[in-house]
């Protein structure tokens, strides 16, 4: 009994230990500078949440299972306030365990065997900085909302020169925080180069604000996890969200800052590019197929309706909608044009072809039911007006009948 007790017990508690480590990691102190996984290029101000995950997981496990419980982490019973009466002693551990890496390889690949990537062990000194300035990780989301409201751009550039600009990694922290609450990005940049006095990369170094421009990008990365719009049940809604981000995010670089060639940022933006659009073009090539599927009557068998292919078609109609806003930011031009023009060709003649069903009396719910998905995917198409036009026709053949 006690040889089972002794074999279970642990992988109790490590299964207790994973549990607690997926949970929200270090209760949420340092959610403002985290990025969703994969990260093709990692930055000084932000953190994989699976690298802060195996770093609350060593804390848990390795550095404090005096002083947290993992099955109170794992049921939600340990937060920010709890955190905060042990964070000094937490603070000072993590910074021994890693120090004593440092100068011990026998401690250094414990370390890293213990947070499983070497990534996540060359990110610990983000989190760290992270958690020792979490009051003013909140302060830095409250700049970026503040920056929203200032239209003059003499008290946004002194608004700009409070940050800590001189510590570049506590300054990469707090831009990374406030970028995230920033709509407008274009005005942020346009002011740090006139505060440059250039547009050119070397000068925004040169003056410090080289991180915001660093937050910039890994925001405009970040949008890249969502970006998966296939499937009738995906969330078009949060795609197009992410997308229109994105936009905003890459056009405030791209329109206005001088990326020097082959420069890491120019890099990272060419990359983005071909990132997003590769994400977006397999389904834009899908847009005209499923409007023509989802609005014609089928020239042979039983005549039904198909839900889900009305769905995918006005959620495609959408999201070309969308692309064409951003068309700037991506590598889609060719198919972008190819798809909006057999778009609006494939609407008008399929729209016809349902209401002349209806002026002849064949109409039907099924019918009726193509053309108020129809004029749906018209009035996002082409315009409101056009749609209006459309429902007044219907309503004269009705009428008719």
């Amino acid at each position: 009994m006690s040889q089972a007790t002794n074999r279970t017990a642990p992988d109790s508690n490590s299964d207790m230990v994973r549990a607690a480590g997926a949970a929200q990691p270090f209760a949420g102190l340092i959610d403002p500078i985290l990025v969703d996984d994969p990260v093709a290029f990692p930055f000084a101000g932000s953190v994989a949440r699976s690298h802060a995950a195996a770093a609350w997981t060593w804390v848990l496990r390795d550095l404090c299972p005096d002083l947290i419980s993992a099955e109170g982490v794992a049921k939600g019973h340990v937060g920010v306030a709890e955190l905060e009466l042990i964070m000094p002693e937490l603070l000072a551990r993590m910074k021994d365990g890693l120090a004593n890496a440092e100068v011990n390889s026998d401690a250094g690949r414990r370390l890293r065997a213990s947070l499983g990537t070497v990534d996540a062990r060359e990110a610990l000194p983000i989190i760290i900085g992270a958690l020792r300035n979490r009051a003013l990780l909140g302060k830095a989301q409250a700049f970026g909302r503040a920056v929203n409201t200032i239209t003059d751009d003499g008290a946004l550039g002194v608004a700009l020169h409070s940050m800590p600009l001189q510590d570049k990694a506590l300054a990469a922290l707090l831009f990374h925080a406030a970028i995230g609450q920033v709509a407008n990005p274009t005005k942020l940049v346009t002011t740090v180069i006139k505060l440059a006095g250039n547009a050119t990369e070397s000068a925004i170094h040169r003056v410090g604000f080289a991180p915001i421009i660093e937050a910039v990008l890994s925001h405009a990365l970040n949008q890249l996890q969502v970006l998966q719009p296939f499937g009738p049940f995906a969330d078009i809604d949060l795609t197009c969200r992410a997308l229109e981000r994105y936009h905003r995010l890459m056009r405030a670089l791209t329109a206005y800052v001088e990326f020097a060639r082959g420069s890491r940022w120019t890099m990272i933006v060419s990359a983005a590019t071909k990132q997003v659009s590769d994400r977006i073009g397999p389904r834009l090539r899908d847009v005209v197929p499923d409007i023509t599927h989802a609005l014609r009557k089928p020239q042979h068998g039983h005549d039904r309706l198909d839900a889900d292919l009305l769905l995918a078609a006005l959620n495609g109609v959408y999201l070309l909608r969308t692309i064409r806003d951003c068309r700037e930011s991506l590598a889609l031009n060719a198919l972008f044009d190819q798809a909006w023009s057999q778009s609006g060709e494939a609407l008008e003649l399929l729209l016809q072809r349902n209401m002349d069903l209806l002026r002849q009396g064949q109409g039907d719910a099924i019918v009726a039911a193509r053309l108020d998905a129809g004029i749906k995917m018209a009035e996002v198409r082409f315009n409101a007006e056009y749609a209006e036009t459309l429902r007044r026709s219907r309503a004269t053949a009705e009428r008719r009948l």
